[in-house]
């Protein structure tokens, strides 16, 4: 018997940022509008533009300044990551009216697998029509739908079709990809930023079809097993099954912060690594995990000549108390950093265990440790991130006050 043909769906919300602002306020309606950094200063960069905006030259990641130099009318949001993160769970909820099988992809992308429901909806075309009807209706958000067999396929389909038809929705048939997808550009693919497609220019590779035709042996002679993996997206292979648990295992917990300057003492290093040493460990307590082992990373700010240093380093125990992290941190830091202007740090624990169970030390302090901490977790549960701070975190170089004011570094 045949396998059946599987019915997989990105959907990506139009202008994400910007359409939730407008569905909140109908007064901007026929209105270009963006968010952005900082509306009152006109700096910082526009995260999201609405089709208006971007029908007057205004595009995504541009100054906002050089967007009001085109569109002096424009609206200027700024940005509310708690709103958005709102409206992503109520349109996964709605997604999830249709099939149990939904896999985030970021906030404003989503996988779908409609393999088993969508004949119960009229086809694939008129399932999508139907969730792109009930998103705008409760939402006022605009769904686009790429439909293909597997992700690769669904994504391009989306990115390179979808958000261009009048309807928003465009099903890629994989029996015809040398007749539609592998007509375009090879910059067009998903994986292939601007760099990968200097290069593959410089190989004769034009157009996606040109690099799904080329030998194997060339392209993994070149990039290895990264050759292959784009040969293949090239092709429209992917057998990845959409997955809606697919963030809970995780084998890692870590955070990084871009600083508002350039560190260079140890001293200020220490601080950012101490309040990232907390976020961590935080994370893992609320997951009810320990990690064994830890890693640290500090960049410079000057990418043509990078300075910096990623190091890790297993732990003589499993822990979650962030002083213990610290300690170890700090070993990394004065063991690896070559003294020069430090612009990100990061910090990530892998090697995770549950904390239920794990072996005791002869003068074990981690029990102490974890009544005080999960004390003040709840703390700031209740009360914000910044109703309790370690006194460092007051001082010039503490970034904890101004994060606990932010989601993904930008204002809630």
């Amino acid at each position: 018997m045949a396998r059946k043909q599987r019915v997989i769906m990105l959907a990506d919300c139009q202008s994400f940022y910007a359409s939730v602002e407008k569905a909140k306020h109908p007064e901007y309606e026929g209105k270009p509008l963006v968010v952005a950094g900082d509306p009152e200063r006109r700096s910082g960069i526009v995260l999201a533009a609405c089709p208006l905006a971007k029908a007057r030259g205004v595009t995504t990641a541009e100054r906002l300044g050089e967007a009001l130099g085109k569109c002096p009318d424009l609206i200027v949001a700024k940005p509310r990551m708690q709103e958005y993160i709102e409206y992503s769970l109520l349109i996964t909820r709605i997604y999830e009216s249709f099939t149990d099988m939904v896999e985030p992809y970021s906030i404003d992308e989503q996988f779908l697998d409609l393999t088993g429901s969508a004949r119960l909806f009229g086809g694939p075309e008129e399932a999508a029509r139907r969730i792109q009807k009930q998103v705008l209706e409760q939402t006022g958000v605009y769904v686009r739908f790429g439909i293909s067999t597997n992700k690769v396929l669904a994504k391009m389909a989306c990115d390179n079709y979808a958000k261009k038809h009048p309807t928003g929705i465009f099903r890629l048939d994989p029996d015809r990809l040398e007749q539609t997808l592998w007509q375009l550009p090879v910059g067009k693919m998903f994986m292939i930023g601007s760099r990968m497609t200097a290069h593959l220019n410089r190989m004769g590779i034009e157009t996606i079809g040109d690099l799904a035709r080329a030998p194997l042996s060339r392209l993994r002679a070149r990039w290895g097993i990264n050759g292959e993996m784009i040969w293949r997206i090239a092709r429209g292979c992917d057998d990845s099954p959409v997955t809606p648990d697919t963030h809970i295992g995780q084998k890692g917990i870590g955070h990084q912060m871009t600083l508002p300057r350039d560190y260079e003492t140890r001293e200020e290093l220490r601080v950012v690594l101490l309040e990232l040493c907390e976020l961590v460990c935080r994370r893992m307590r609320a997951k009810g995990k320990m990690g064994r082992t830890l890693a640290v990373g500090c960049q410079g700010a000057d990418f043509d000549r990078p300075s910096g240093f990623f190091r890790q380093m297993t732990l003589p125990y499993p822990t979650q108390a962030t002083n213990d992290a610290y300690r170890f941190a700090c070993e990394l830091l004065d063991r690896h950093w070559d003294g020069l202007p430090v612009r990100k740090v990061g910090v990530a624990m892998t090697g995770l265990q549950d904390d239920r169970e794990y072996q005791l030390l002869l003068f074990d302090h981690r029990e102490k440790y974890r009544a005080l901490e999960r004390a003040t977790d709840r703390i700031k549960d209740k009360y914000g991130d910044d109703s309790i701070m370690r006194a460092v975190s007051l001082t010039e170089a503490g970034q904890a006050k101004d994060r606990a004011r932010k989601i993904g570094g930008h204002y809630k």
